[in-house]
C-alpha cells in the first residue's frame, strides 16, 4: 500500500467516523412515526411486516436488537443501525469520489505532492456534503430500510470501480461475482439498489470495449434488460415456477404439498452444479461468470425464505400470511395495492366496459383434502379503451379514481369531464406534478434550500424549494420577508443559496470536459443519478394529494449528484490557476472556503431538524393509546401511526399486551381476521363467530346496503333491521339472500341500511361498561344507520364483533380513525383519552365533536398517567408529524376541561387548560382553531389574563399569516381564498368573545384590525 492509498484509506475512515458520530448523537431513541415502528416490531421477533417485505434488513436488525441490553433500547439500537450504515454509505462514497478524482488529476498510479490532497479534498468534501444532506440524514437517524438500501448502493458502485481497476488481472470477475451476490441480497432490503445496475454495466462496457453509438445502444438495452430481468422475472418468476411445480405434483402425481417446492430447488441446484462443471470444463470464462452471477443472486435472495418459514410458525405480526409460494408470490407481487399502469392504461375519469366489466386476473387456490382446490376466481376491472393511452400518467388505479380536482389543478382540464383527456395534457401533468414537484423539488431541498418542514400539496405557502436569494425566491413564492414569525422560524427552513447545486454543476462540467476518461465516468454517473431519479418517477407513477413527502426514494439520485459536488473542489482548484498559481496555499485555502461554503453551510442549517435526539412522541403516543383503554380492551384503528407504534410498543417492550389492536384497514383481509380469531398473549381471541368459508377473499368483500321496499314499514317502526337477523340474512349462502328485489342481479347485500341491537342492561352494569351514576342514560337499544352504497369486510366483521361480544369486553375507537371507519357507531361513542369507548349511551352533538367525555377517566388519563414524549422541551424538535399530533391533544384536553366545568369542577377545568398550554405553547406548535377555543374556555372559568394573553398571541399570528396571503395573488395559490376565509372567521371568533366576556381594549383592537383585514379582502 503506497503513501497514497495509506491517506486514502486514513481520510475514509475519518468520514466514516464523522458521519456514524453525527447521525449516533441525532438518532431518535426510540420509535418513530410511520413505518418505523412496524419494520422494528417486525425485526425484533423476525415476524412478518407490509409487502413485500425485507428480511435480510430483519436479520441485520435483529442482530443488532441482541446488544440491546433490554426491551426499552431496542428501538434505539436498530435505529442505531440505520446510523452506523449510513456512516459506512459515506465511507464508500468518500472512496468512490477520490477513485473518480484521481482520473482527473494524475495519470500515474501514485498520485504526489499536492494531488493527493487535491484528491482528498474532493472526496472529502463530496461525502460531508452527503452526510449533512437533508434526505439521507433523515433515513439516517431512524429504523427504516432506505439507509441500508442506500449502502447496498454505494457499496456495489465502489465494487465495480474496483473491477475496473483490477480488471486486467486473473481474479478480476470476483468483484462481478461479489455484485450479483450484493444484488441479490439488496433484494431482501429494497428493490431500489437494483437501479444502479445499467451504472455497473457501463463501467464494464467503457473498460472493456472502444466505445461506438452502437455499442452503447447496445449495453444500455442490456442494462434496461438485466435491471427488467432482476424486477420481473427473477423476483416474482422463481417463486411462481416454484409454486407451478407444487401444484404439478400435488394435483396431478399426488404428492404431499411442497414435495414440487423440494423438487424444484433439487432441479435448480443440480442445474447450475452441472452449468458450473461444464463451463469450467470447457472453460467458458463468460458463461461460467454469468451463471456463478445468477447463482449468488439466488443465494442472496434466499433470504425470503425467512418469511415463509416465519409467516408458518404464526407470529403475532404476519401480514398477508405468506406461509405458502401461493401467498407469497402475492406478497411478492405487492398485490393489495392493486396495479399501477405504466407503459398503457386507463386514465382517471375511464368508465368500465359495458360489456365485460371485469376479466379474470388468475386463479385463487387454497389447500383442500391434500389438493390444491381453485378457491374463486380473482378478477380486476376492464376500463373502456376509448379511455386507455400509452405512459398514462393520469391514471386511476383498479376501480378507485383519483381526486379529478388535483389532477385539474396541476393541467388546467375540467375536473367534470367524461372524455379522455389529452395526451398533451397527461405530459403536462407528468412534467408539472410528477417531475417538478415530486423529484425536482427534492432534488433542490438538498441542493438549494428548503421552505419548510410542512408537506405541500402544490401551494406556496409551505414545502417548496427555496435558495435563501430574496429576489429569486419572491419571484416563485412571493415576498418571502412578509410570512408570520411561525413560518420564518420554521426549523425546517434551510437556506444553502445554490452552493452546493453550484458546486455539484461545476464538477459535472468539470468531469465531462477534463478528459476521455473522465467524460466516460460523466455518462456513468448520469446514469446512476437518472435511474435513482427520473427513473424512480416513471415507475412509481405517483397521483397526487400523497399521503407523505416522498423524497427518501430518491437518495440514490442525490447520493450521485454528491460525487459531483466532491468533484466540484477540483473545478474550483482549476478555475483559480490562472489566479492564484502556489498550488500549497490555493489547495488548503480553496478546501477551507468550499468546506464551510457547502458542507460546513449544510450541517449549520440542517442540525436543528435533524436533531431527534430526545424525542419520546411516538412511543408515548402508542402508550396513551393503549392506556386509554380499560382490561381485555379491543381497539379499533386504520392508519399507520396509530397502529404501528402501538404494535411496537406490546411486542418488543410488551406494554398493555391484553389489548388487542385490530386495524381496520386490515380486517378486509381473510388471513387478518384469522389472526384476530387467534390468542395474541394475554388478549383472548375477538368475538369473530364468523365461519372462515364466510370470508374467504373474493367472498363478501363488498357487501351493498339495499333497502328492500318490502322491509320498509318494519324498520320504520322498529327503527331498524336487527342486527342479527341482518347478519344471517348476508351470512347465508342461499340463493334467495342474494336476490335484490326488483333486479335480475345477485349480490351479496343487506337488505336495510338501518340497524339496531338490543342493550342488555344488566350486562351493561355488570361489565363496567357505564357506571352506575350513568345507568339512566342507558338506551334500551343501539340504533344507527350505514352510510353510503356497501360496506367493506371491514364493516360487517366489526357488526359480528359487536353482536357477539354483548359488551364482555370493552370496545374503543382510536380518535383518529377517520368517520367512515365508524359505521355509523359515532353517537354511542364516549371520549375516555385517545379512544372512543363504545357504551350505550345516545350523544348527539351540534358542535362536529364526537360523542360524550367521561370527565373522571378523562382527566385521570389526561393529566395524572399519559406521558407526552419531552414535546414540552423547547429543544426537542417537533416535525410536521409530531405538531400534527398535538393537534388532537388540543382537543382532548379542551373537551376534558369543557367538560369538568359543566359538572361544576371549575379548578380541574383550568389545571386542563393549564396542561394543554404547557405542553403545547403557541410558540412551539401555532394556535389555531382549538386554541380559540381553548381562549374561551379560559374565559368561561374566569381565568381572564390567561385568555387575554392567548388571544393576544391567537390574533397576532391570524393578522401575520391575513396580511402575507393578502400579498400573493389568487393566480400564484389557489389556498389563497381558503386560508383567508379561515382566519377571517377565526378573527370574527375571537372579536365575539372578546365582546362577549367585555374586555374592552382587546376587543377594540380585533375589531380595527378586522375591519382593516376586511376591507383588503374585498377589494381583492
Amino acid at each position: 500500500m503506497n503513501k497514497y492509498q495509506k491517506i486514502n484509506v486514513l481520510f475514509g475512515w475519518l468520514s466514516f467516523a464523522i458521519a456514524a458520530i453525527v447521525y449516533l448523537l441525532t438518532l431518535e431513541p426510540t420509535v418513530s412515526f410511520w413505518d418505523c415502528g412496524e419494520f422494528i416490531t417486525a425485526s425484533y421477533k423476525l415476524e412478518i411486516g407490509h409487502p413485500p417485505g425485507a428480511p435480510f434488513f430483519m436479520l441485520l436488525a435483529r442482530f443488532f436488537a441482541l446488544f440491546a441490553g433490554g426491551t426499552e433500547n431496542v428501538a434505539f439500537m436498530i435505529n442505531a443501525l440505520s446510523g452506523m450504515v449510513s456512516a459506512f454509505t459515506i465511507l464508500f462514497l468518500f472512496w468512490t469520489i477520490t477513485h473518480l478524482a484521481k482520473k482527473l488529476v494524475s495519470n500515474s498510479e501514485e498520485p504526489v505532492g499536492m494531488q493527493v490532497w487535491k484528491i482528498i479534498g474532493a472526496g472529502f468534501i463530496g461525502a460531508m456534503a452527503y452526510t449533512f444532506s437533508d434526505t439521507f440524514w433523515f433515513s439516517a437517524v431512524e429504523g427504516e430500510v432506505y439507509a441500508t438500501s442506500s449502502l447496498f448502493t454505494a457499496v456495489v458502485f465502489w465494487c465495480i470501480l474496483k473491477w475496473e481497476n483490477e480488471s486486467d488481472k486473473a481474479y478480476a470477475n470476483r468483484w462481478i461475482i461479489l455484485i450479483a451476490y450484493l444484488m441479490g441480497l439488496s433484494i431482501g432490503v429494497h428493490l431500489l439498489n437494483l437501479l444502479a445496475i445499467p451504472a455497473i454495466v457501463m463501467v464494464y462496457y467503457f473498460k472493456n470495449y472502444t466505445p461506438t453509438r452502437n455499442g452503447v445502444i447496445k449495453a444500455l438495452g442490456l442494462a434496461v434488460l438485466l435491471l427488467g430481468g432482476a424486477m420481473y422475472v427473477i423476483i416474482p418468476g422463481v417463486v411462481k415456477f416454484a409454486f407451478l411445480f407444487d401444484l404439478f405434483f400435488v394435483n396431478v402425481i399426488g404428492l404431499p404439498f411442497n414435495s414440487g417446492l423440494i423438487i424444484f430447488i433439487l432441479a435448480v441446484i443440480a442445474a447450475i452444479v452441472w452449468g458450473v462443471r461444464y463451463t469450467i470444463q470447457k472453460q467458458k470464462v463468460l458463461a461460467n461468470t454469468i451463471l456463478m452471477a445468477f447463482t449468488v443472486v439466488l443465494i442472496g435472495y434466499s433470504s425470503y425464505a425467512v418469511i415463509m418459514i416465519r409467516s408458518n410458525a404464526n407470529p403475532s405480526l404476519d401480514q398477508n400470511n405468506p406461509e405458502d409460494l401461493q401467498t407469497l408470490l402475492s406478497y411478492l407481487n405487492r398485490e393489495q395495492y392493486g396495479d399501477t399502469p405504466l407503459i398503457y392504461g386507463q386514465y382517471f375519469n375511464a368508465p368500465l366496459d359495458e360489456n365485460d366489466r371485469f376479466v379474470k386476473d388468475k386463479n385463487v387456490y387454497i389447500k383442500k383434502d391434500g389438493k390444491y382446490v381453485v378457491s374463486y376466481e380473482k378478477t380486476k376491472a376492464n376500463f373502456k379503451d376509448s379511455h386507455k393511452s400509452i405512459f398514462p400518467r393520469m391514471h386511476t388505479k383498479g376501480m378507485t379514481g383519483n381526486n379529478p380536482v388535483e389532477y385539474a389543478k396541476w393541467t388546467g382540464i375540467n375536473p367534470d369531464q367524461k372524455e379522455k383527456p389529452s395526451f398533451g395534457q397527461n405530459l403536462k401533468f407528468f412534467f408539472s406534478y410528477q417531475v417538478n414537484y415530486m423529484y425536482v423539488r427534492y432534488f433542490l431541498w438538498n441542493f438549494a434550500g428548503r421552505q419548510s418542514d410542512k408537506q405541500s400539496y402544490g401551494g406556496v405557502v409551505e414545502g417548496n424549494w427555496i435558495s435563501g436569494i430574496p429576489f429569486i425566491d419572491n419571484m416563485r413564492l412571493g415576498d418571502q420577508s412578509l410570512r408570520p414569525d411561525h413560518m420564518k422560524n420554521n426549523r425546517g427552513s434551510n437556506k444553502y443559496y445554490f452552493l452546493p447545486l453550484l458546486l455539484g454543476i461545476a464538477g459535472l462540467l468539470y468531469q465531462y470536459r477534463k478528459n476521455s476518461t473522465g467524460q466516460k465516468d460523466f455518462w456513468v454517473i448520469m446514469l446512476l443519478f437518472v435511474f435513482t431519479g427520473i427513473a424512480i418517477v416513471l415507475y412509481l407513477n405517483q397521483p397526487p394529494l400523497q399521503p407523505r413527502e416522498r423524497d427518501y426514494a430518491y437518495a440514490g439520485s442525490f447520493y450521485a449528484f454528491a460525487i459531483w459536488i466532491g468533484l466540484g473542489f477540483l473545478a474550483v482548484l482549476e478555475a483559480s490557476k490562472k489566479v492564484l498559481k502556489s498550488e500549497k496555499i490555493t489547495v488548503p485555502a480553496l478546501f477551507v472556503l468550499c468546506f464551510v461554503a457547502v458542507p460546513g453551510l449544510m450541517a449549520q442549517q440542517n442540525w436543528n431538524d435533524h436533531d431527534r435526539s430526545g424525542r419520546y412522541l411516538a412511543r408515548d403516543m402508542a402508550y396513551n393509546y393503549l392506556n386509554s383503554c380499560e382490561p381485555n380492551a379491543i381497539l379499533f384503528t386504520m392508519g399507520d401511526n396509530d397502529t404501528f407504534p402501538l404494535w411496537y410498543l406490546q411486542e418488543v417492550e410488551g406494554i398493555r399486551t391484553d389489548v388487542r389492536v385490530c386495524n381496520l384497514s386490515y380486517l378486509s383481509t381473510d388471513w387478518y381476521i384469522d389472526q384476530m380469531k387467534q390468542q395474541n398473549y394475554d388478549s383472548a381471541p375477538l368475538p369473530i363467530s364468523m365461519k372462515k368459508d364466510k370470508y374467504l377473499e373474493g367472498k363478501r368483500d363488498v357487501v351493498y346496503l339495499v333497502d328492500d321496499p318490502r322491509l320498509k314499514a318494519y324498520v320504520e317502526k322498529n327503527n331498524g333491521l336487527d342486527i342479527k337477523d341482518a347478519l344471517e340474512y348476508v351470512l347465508s349462502d342461499k340463493e334467495s339472500t342474494k336476490n335484490i328485489y326488483g333486479y335480475d342481479e345477485r349480490i351479496d347485500h343487506f337488505p336495510a341500511s338501518k340497524f339496531r341491537m338490543v342493550v342488555d342492561k344488566e350486562q351493561i352494569l355488570k361489565t363496567g361498561t357505564v357506571s352506575e351514576k350513568d345507568s339512566a342514560l342507558i338506551v334500551d337499544q343501539l340504533e344507527w344507520e350505514a352510510k353510503g352504497n356497501y360496506i367493506e369486510k371491514a364493516g360487517l366483521t366489526l357488526y359480528n364483533m359487536l353482536l357477539e361480544n354483548n359488551w364482555k369486553r370493552p370496545m374503543y375507537f382510536a380518535i383518529t380513525v377517520p368517520s367512515n371507519g365508524y359505521y355509523g357507531l359515532e353517537k354511542y361513542f364516549q371520549l375516555e383519552g385517545f379512544a372512543y369507548r363504545l357504551v350505550p349511551i345516545k350523544t348527539e352533538n351540534e358542535d362536529g365533536q364526537v360523542g360524550r367525555v367521561n370527565g373522571t377517566n378523562m382527566y385521570t388519563n389526561m393529566l395524572e398517567k399519559f406521558r407526552w414524549g419531552n414535546i414540552e422541551d423547547p429543544d426537542v424538535y417537533l416535525d410536521e408529524t409530531c405538531s400534527r399530533m398535538t393537534l388532537s391533544m388540543r382537543n382532548n384536553y379542551l373537551r376534558l376541561a369543557e367538560t369538568l366545568m359543566d359538572e361544576g369542577k371549575r379548578d380541574s377545568a383550568v389545571m386542563a387548560l393549564d396542561k394543554c398550554v404547557e405542553l403545547i405553547p403557541n410558540d412551539r406548535v401555532p394556535m389555531d382553531y382549538w386554541g380559540v377555543l381553548i381562549a374561551k374556555a379560559y374565559y368561561r372559568a374566569a381565568e381572564y389574563e390567561k385568555a387575554n394573553h392567548l388571544v393576544q398571541e391567537i390574533s397576532e399570528r391570524l393578522v401575520q399569516e391575513l396580511d402575507y396571503y393578502a400579498s400573493l395573488t389568487p393566480v400564484s395559490t389557489s389556498e389563497y381564498p381558503r386560508w383567508q376565509n379561515r382566519n377571517l372567521y377565526l378573527i370574527q371568533e375571537l372579536y365575539q368573545i372578546t365582546t362577549r366576556y367585555e374586555q374592552e381594549d382587546l376587543n377594540k383592537k380585533i375589531e380595527l384590525e378586522f375591519k382593516r383585514l376586511l376591507g383588503n379582502y374585498r377589494k381583492g
